[in-house]
């Protein structure tokens, strides 16, 4: 992971409401995307996490060293990825900017 400064750091945390009966399509475009995000230069994390008690509903959390990383964010593939999940949702992708206010662990 690269190292970063929280106050460069850009972190997003995205919930993506999937339609029951594609929910599991939503899954699996989503973990697609895993991979491509994590190799973007500046990514500090991408995980994909689903409500226990709610499970058509997905969050993104990610983080990026600073704007000019998330600016980069995304890339021809992920696009093509993001337009083949946008039919798939009930409602459109909400994006909350979010600031890390704790140190990370050594």
């Amino acid at each position: 992971m690269p190292t970063s400064d929280k106050v460069a750091e850009r972190h997003l945390l995205v919930t993506v409401q999937s339609q029951p009966a594609h929910r599991a399509r939503v899954q699996e475009i989503l973990l697609e995307l895993v991979g491509l995000v994590r190799a973007e230069p500046g990514c500090i994390y991408y995980n994909i996490f689903q409500q226990a008690e709610a499970p058509d509903t997905f969050l993104i959390a990610a983080a990026w060293l600073d704007d000019e990383a998330i600016a980069a964010h995304p890339t021809p593939p992920q696009s093509r990825l993001v337009e083949q999940l946008l039919p798939l949702l009930t409602a459109p992708m909400q994006v909350l900017p979010i600031r890390r206010v704790s140190e990370n662990p050594a």
